[in-house]
C-alpha cells in the first residue's frame, strides 16, 4: 500500500526537477541570445552613436571581460546567499541592463550597461546549473541537462538571423528590449516555483583566489578573442594569453594550498568530470563552437549567398539540433555514455570535415542533409558532455564544479572561434591573396574536424559503465 505514496513522491520530484530545468533554460536562452543577436546590428548601432562600426566591438569585449571577472565568484555567492536568491538577482540585473542598453544614447552609456549585463550573465550560468543539480535526482539529471543545453545549441544559430531581422524591420534597440518580457517571465517563475536553499556553514571569501582566478581568466579570454582580429597586432595577443596561463597556474597553486579555496579543485579527481570538462570535453567543444562561426561565413563569403539564403541553409543545422532532443535520452540509456560519445563524436567530426567538400555547385538537398546530420550529432554530443560532467559529482562539490565547468566552457567557446579564425587567416596568408576563398574554408573545416576526431577517441579511456546511474545504461547490454 505504501508504493502509491512513494510513486507519487517520485513523480512530484521528477516534475519539480523538469520545472526547475525549464525555468533555468528560459534564463539561459535570454542570456545566450543576447550574446549573439547584436553581432549583425553593430554597424547600425555605430551610426546611431556617431562612431565607426569597429568601435562597437568594445561592447562585446567589456561584456566578456566582466563575465570572466565574476564567474569564479558565483559558486561562493550561491553558497553564501542561496542559489535561488543569486539567480533572481542575476536575472534582474541582466534584464535591467538590457533595458539600459536599448535606451543608451551614446557609446559610454552602452559600455556601462553591457558591463552590468556581463555581471548578470556571469552569475546566471553557473548558479543556474547549481539549481538544476540540487533539484534533480541522478535518474532525472539527463532529462534536466537536456533541457538546459538547448539554449547553448540554438542561440548561436538563431541569434544572428533574428538580430538581422529585428535590425532591418524594427531597430537595433529591440535586440535588447526583447529581453524584457523574457526576464520578467523568468523572475516570476523563479520566485514562484524554485525553492530557496543555502549552505548551513558558508566558507569565508578567498580574496587571493578570487583575484588570481579572475585575472587569469580575463587575460586568457581577452587574448583568445583577439586572435580573431589579427589586424590589432600579434604581440599584445600573445602577451595576454601568456599572462593568462601564468596567472592561471598561480591561481591553481593557491587553490590547492588555501584552507578555504574559492574553488574546490577536487572535482577534477572525478574521472567523468575531468574527461568531459577539462580533457577531451574541452577539445571537442572547440570543434562544436567553431562550426557555428564558420558556417555563416562559408555560405556568405565562400558561396556568395545573401544573409537570408545563408540563414535558410543554417536553418537545417538548427532543426538537427532540435530533432535530436527526443532520442538523446533513450540512446544514452541503450548504449551508455562511452559508446555514444565515441561513435557520435566520430560522426559529428566527419560531418564537420564533410563541409570542406561542398561548394556552390553541390545540390542543395545534399547540403541541407549534411547540415541536418551535423546538427543532430552536435546536439547529442553537447548533451552527453554536459550530463556526464556532473554524473559522479558529490553534493559538496556541486557549486565549485558548476563554476569550473562554466569557466572552461567560456574558454572552449572563444578558443573554438579563435582557432577557426586563425586557420582562415593563415590559409589566406599562405596563398598570398587579399580575400578569403573557398579553399580557406576547406582547410578550416578539415582541421577543426580532425580536432574533434582526436577528442572522440579520447573518450575510450572511460569505463563502459561511466555515468550509468544517470543514463540508466546497464553495462554489457
Amino acid at each position: 500500500m505504501t508504493s502509491i505514496p512513494e510513486n507519487e513522491a517520485l513523480h512530484e520530484t521528477a516534475t519539480n526537477s523538469r520545472r526547475v530545468a525549464l525555468i533555468v533554460a528560459i534564463a539561459f536562452f535570454m542570456q545566450l541570445l543576447d550574446s549573439t543577436i547584436i553581432s549583425t546590428s553593430l554597424p547600425q548601432m555605430g551610426a546611431s552613436f556617431g562612431v565607426p562600426a569597429v568601435a562597437m566591438s568594445i561592447g562585446i569585449t567589456v561584456y566578456m571581460l566582466t563575465m570572466a571577472v565574476f564567474v569564479p565568484l558565483s559558486g561562493w555567492l550561491a553558497d553564501r546567499f542561496g542559489a535561488r536568491n543569486i539567480f533572481l538577482a542575476a536575472i534582474a540585473l541582466f534584464t535591467l541592463a538590457s533595458l539600459a542598453c536599448g535606451f543608451s544614447g551614446n557609446l559610454t552609456e552602452f559600455v556601462v550597461a553591457r558591463a552590468v549585463q556581463g555581471l548578470g550573465s556571469a552569475l546566471m550560468t553557473p548558479v543556474g546549473r547549481i539549481l538544476v543539480l540540487r533539484n534533480a535526482s541522478k535518474s532525472e539529471l539527463l532529462n534536466a541537462t537536456a533541457l538546459i543545453t538547448w539554449p547553448a545549441l540554438f542561440a548561436p544559430v538563431v541569434g544572428p538571423v533574428l538580430g538581422g531581422f529585428i535590425t532591418t524591420y524594427l531597430s537595433w534597440h529591440w535586440n535588447f528590449f526583447i529581453n524584457i518580457p523574457l526576464g520578467a517571465i523568468g523572475l516570476v517563475l523563479v520566485a514562484r516555483f524554485i525553492p530557496g536553499d543555502r549552505e548551513a556553514d558558508p566558507k569565508p571569501l578567498d580574496w587571493p583566489g578570487f583575484f588570481l582566478t579572475s585575472l587569469g581568466l580575463a587575460c586568457l579570454l581577452y587574448g583568445l578573442e583577439r586572435i580573431a582580429h589579427p589586424e590589432d597586432g600579434a604581440l599584445p595577443t600573445v602577451g595576454l594569453i601568456a599572462a593568462g596561463i601564468v596567472v592561471g597556474c598561480l591561481a591553481v597553486r593557491h587553490l590547492r594550498r588555501a584552507p578555504h579555496p574559492l574553488l574546490d579543485l577536487s572535482s577534477f579527481k572525478v574521472q567523468t568530470f575531468a574527461i568531459s570538462t577539462l580533457a577531451a570535453g574541452t577539445i571537442f567543444r572547440v570543434a562544436i563552437n567553431a562550426t557555428p562561426f564558420l558556417l555563416p561565413l562559408l555560405f556568405q563569403v565562400g558561396f556568395g549567398l545573401s544573409p537570408v539564403d545563408a540563414g535558410m541553409m543554417i536553418l537545417a543545422y538548427f532543426l538537427g539540433n532540435l530533432g535530436m532532443k527526443t532520442v538523446t535520452t533513450p540512446t544514452l540509456r541503450r548504449f551508455g555514455f562511452r559508446s555514444v560519445m565515441v561513435v557520435n563524436g566520430i560522426i559529428a567530426s566527419v560531418s564537420i570535415m564533410a563541409c570542406a567538400a561542398i561548394s556552390p555547385q553541390t545540390p542543395q538537398p545534399l547540403v541541407m542533409a549534411l547540415m541536418l546530420i551535423a546538427g543532430l550529432s552536435r546536439s547529442m554530443q553537447f548533451t552527453a558532455l554536459n550530463t556526464l560532467a556532473f554524473a559522479d559529482i558529490a553534493a559538496a562539490q556541486r557549486s565549485s564544479a558548476a563554476t569550473l565547468s562554466s569557466m572552461l566552457q567560456q574558454v572552449a567557446m572563444l578558443f573554438g572561434v579563435a582557432v577557426a579564425a586563425a586557420i582562415l587567416n593563415l590559409s589566406q596568408i599562405a596563398r598570398d591573396r587579399p580575400a578569403l576563398d573557398l579553399v580557406d574554408f576547406r582547410a578550416a573545416f578539415l582541421l577543426i574536424g580532425i580536432i574533434g576526431l582526436v577528442a572522440s577517441f579520447r573518450f575510450l579511456v572511460l569505463p563502459r559503465g561511466a555515468g550509468a546511474e544517470v543514463s540508466g545504461h546497464v553495462a554489457g547490454n
